[in-house]
C-alpha cells in the first residue's frame, strides 16, 4: 500500500490539478492512502475536505520579496514547516510526495529530501513557478502542462483534468447543454469566461460587441464572474450568467471561446478541441502569454493584448473569423491536436516511476 502525500494550494491552478491527480490514485489504486498538505488560508482549505481527502496543515510560507518585516519572519517559520511536514512523513508513512507548487511546496520539498523520500512535481505554467524551480533540482520527476516549460527535468505530461472534463463527449452532451443555458440548437455557441472572478476587459468589450455578434448569426454564453458589475444587455441569443457550476456544459455548447489564458482554460480549451481568442492577463509575471503560445503557435488560438481587445477589434478581426467556418475548423482541429485528455494517468505514471526509482 503506498502513501501519497500531495502538497499544493493557495490558488485554482494548484488546487485543480491536484485533486485530479488524486482522483487519478485512489480510482486505480483502491488501497492507497492519499494526504493532502496544504494551509488554513488557501482555496484548498475548502476544495481538499469537500472532495472527501483529509487535509493536512502546516503555516503559509510566502517567500520574501523585499527586506522587511516579513523577510525577518521568513526562516524560523519554514524551519516550523519543515518539521510539521517531516513530522507528517514520519508519522504516517508516507512513501512519495508530489508537489503541485504554492506556500507549501517548498517546505514538502525540503521535508521530502531529508526523509529520504521520493519527490515527483507538476508545474501547471508555462513559466514556472519559485518553489517547483527549487524543487526540480532534487528530483529527475517533473511533469509540466506545457511541452517549452523551463524547468529542470522537465516530462510532457499535459494538465491533469477534472473527470468531467476528460470523460466529455461534447456532442453527445450538446443538447443537453444547449438545453441547460437556454441556447439556440441552430446558432454557433460563442463562450466568453475570465475565470471565477472575471474580468473587466473581457466583459466590458464583449457586451458592447454584443449586437455585432448576434447579427454575425452567433449566440453568446457569457459567464462574466460573480464580482463583476457589466449589466446584460437583454438580447435574444445572449445569455449572461454570474457563475457557472456546470462548465463541462459550458464546454460543451461552445464552438469558439474568448478567455483569458490561464493554464487550466488554455489546456482545457486545447483538449477539448475548443478554438480561442486569448486575452492574458496584464498584472503579474506575464506567464498567461506563455500558456498560450503553443496553442497559437499551432494555429488553435489568437493572441491579443488586454489593452486591444476593444469593440473595434471584435469587430475588425473576431466578427470576421467567426463568418469563416472553415477556418474555425482548422482552429478546432489545430487546438486538438495538441491537446491532452489524460494528464492525470500521465501525472501518475511519473508518480510510480519516482515511487520504484
Amino acid at each position: 500500500m503506498t502513501t501519497y502525500l500531495l502538497a499544493g494550494g493557495g490558488t485554482a491552478g494548484h488546487v485543480n490539478p491536484l485533486l485530479a491527480v488524486a482522483d487519478y490514485l485512489t480510482e486505480h489504486d483502491p488501497d492507497a492512502t492519499v494526504l493532502v498538505l496544504g494551509t488554513a488560508e488557501g482555496l484548498e482549505a475548502r476544495l481538499v475536505p469537500a472532495r472527501g481527502y483529509e487535509l493536512l496543515v502546516i503555516p503559509r510560507v510566502p517567500f520574501p520579496r523585499r527586506p522587511n518585516r516579513q523577510a525577518l519572519a521568513f526562516l524560523p517559520l519554514m524551519r516550523q514547516a519543515i518539521a510539521r511536514t517531516r513530522a507528517i512523513i514520519r508519522d504516517r508513512g508516507v512513501d512519495v510526495v508530489v508537489g503541485f507548487g504554492g506556500y507549501v511546496a517548498t517546505p514538502a520539498y525540503i521535508a521530502a529530501s531529508r526523509a529520504g523520500i521520493p519527490v515527483a512535481i507538476h508545474e501547471a505554467n508555462a513559466r514556472p513557478g519559485l518553489a517547483n524551480k527549487l524543487g526540480a533540482r532534487a528530483t529527475r520527476h517533473v511533469g509540466v502542462a506545457f511541452d517549452k516549460t523551463p524547468i529542470r527535468h522537465a516530462h510532457f505530461v499535459g494538465m491533469p483534468l477534472r473527470r468531467e472534463i476528460e470523460e466529455l463527449d461534447r456532442r453527445a452532451a450538446r443538447p443537453v447543454a444547449l438545453a441547460f443555458f437556454g441556447l439556440d440548437a441552430d446558432r454557433p455557441t460563442l463562450l466568453v469566461t475570465g475565470g471565477s472572478l472575471g474580468a473587466r476587459r473581457l466583459n466590458s468589450t464583449l457586451v458592447q460587441s454584443a449586437g455585432a455578434l448576434i447579427d454575425a448569426g452567433w449566440q453568446v454564453l457569457h459567464i462574466t464572474g460573480e464580482k463583476s458589475e457589466v449589466a446584460d444587455p437583454r438580447l435574444p441569443h445572449y445569455v449572461m450568467v454570474a457563475y457557472c457550476d456546470r462548465m463541462d456544459l459550458a464546454l460543451a455548447a461552445a464552438d469558439f471561446a474568448v478567455a483569458r489564458a490561464g493554464s487550466a482554460t488554455v489546456s482545457e480549451f486545447s483538449a477539448l478541441g475548443i478554438p480561442a481568442v486569448y486575452v492574458p492577463y496584464p498584472v503579474g509575471n506575464g506567464e498567461q502569454r506563455f500558456n498560450a503560445a503553443d496553442v497559437v503557435a499551432a494555429g488553435g488560438g489568437v493572441l491579443v493584448d488586454d489593452a486591444e481587445f476593444l469593440p473595434a477589434w471584435v469587430a475588425d478581426e473576431l466578427v470576421p473569423l467567426l463568418a469563416d467556418a472553415a477556418r474555425v475548423q482548422r482552429m478546432a482541429d489545430a487546438a486538438a491536436s495538441i491537446g491532452v485528455l489524460d494528464g492525470s494517468a500521465r501525472m501518475a505514471g511519473l508518480i510510480r516511476r519516482a515511487v520504484n526509482a
